[in-house]
């Protein structure tokens, strides 16, 4: 059974994620300590108590949902015997990226705190808030195609692409507020159903431009090393391994399209994937794997007990 370990990206957080694995084992709680020395901030006292608000600003999110991931995976591989390399990929949605680099040993726990710290700020630099806009559009009917065809009328009035092409029936695009309304419109017209997505910036696509920039100068000067195992990229959909190709696809993905669908469908088809196992907070990547790779099995990784029946059906 080939393994693919998944790391979750923004919109996965909620209050206490992490709390019930720091409670249980003192090797979740070193990881929680070291992001918060890293940063210089107690995240992990939000992650606990809020308020909500504080842990969803993206600066705050991004290496706080990463934190939860290493928690997990430095459990598994102290409690429960299980090294990464274990898995034949690594894959992470977005932010999600850093926490599969730091899960294959390419970056450091450090360095993907701060990375992220510094690349949720940047993104929120980029455009002033109420700006841009994004939309989930769903559907039956929804796919590539359609959710191009709805970016290109947006595109009518400023920009809008296809900022997450996630599975079929479940694509985001993102750009300018009016450009987004009217591939809104133009989506409901071809029978989709649109979704506003509550984010303070519109992620992946050009307008994030300046934060690309600011990321290009960070990981200019960031150590990563080649991944245990090859990372499945976001903006390539294909397996990478060498270290000045991440580096590059890094800043890349800020404004690229995050090419999931595509990225499951290279794991279950030529990388021969037949167990997802999603590592972190929440399922949202679970049930996008079960959706786009229906012939594979797919886990959620959230709690001790999570983390020990997997390692048990290895």
């Amino acid at each position: 059974m080939s393994l693919a370990l998944l790391f979750p990206g923004q919109g996965s957080q909620s209050l206490k994620m992490g709390c019930l694995l720091g409670d249980a084992f003192p090797v979740a709680r070193e990881v929680l300590a070291e992001v918060d020395e890293a940063l210089g901030q107690n995240l992990s006292q939000i992650m606990r108590e809020g308020p909500e608000d504080l842990l969803t600003l993206t600066e705050n999110a991004q290496p706080a949902l990463m934190a939860v991931s290493m928690a997990a995976m430095r459990v598994l591989k102290t409690e429960f015997g299980f090294d990464v390399t274990q898995a034949a990929y690594v894959a992470g949605h977005s932010l999600g990226e850093y926490s599969a680099l730091c899960a294959a040993g390419s970056i450091t726990l450090t360095d993907a705190a701060r990375l992220l710290k510094l690349r949720g700020q940047a993104m929120q630099r980029a455009v002033p808030v109420g700006v841009g806009g994004m939309a989930s559009l769903i559907g039956p009917k929804t796919d590539l195609v359609l959710a191009e065809a709805a970016a290109a009328a947006g595109s009518e009035v400023g920009t809008c692409v296809v900022a997450n092409d996630n599975v079929g029936g479940n694509i985001v695009i993102s750009g300018d507020k009016p450009a987004v309304e009217r591939a809104i419109e133009k989506a409901k017209e071809l029978g989709a159903r649109a979704i506003h997505l509550n984010v303070s910036a519109p992620f992946h696509c050009p307008l994030m431009q300046p934060a690309a920039d600011e990321m290009a100068g960070a990981l200019a000067s960031a150590t990563i090393l080649a991944p245990a195992v090859p990372l499945i990229a976001n903006v390539t959909a294909s397996p990478q391994t060498d270290p000045e190709v991440i580096r590059r696809l890094l800043v890349e993905q800020v404004t690229g399209r995050v090419r999931w669908r595509e990225s499951l469908n290279w794991m279950t088809g030529e990388g021969g994937v037949t167990r997802f196992a999603e590592v972190g907070s929440g399922k949202v990547l679970t049930g996008m794997a079960k959706r786009g790779a229906p012939d594979a099995e797919a886990v959620a990784l959230n709690t001790a007990e999570d983390l020990e029946a997997f390692v048990k059906s290895l």
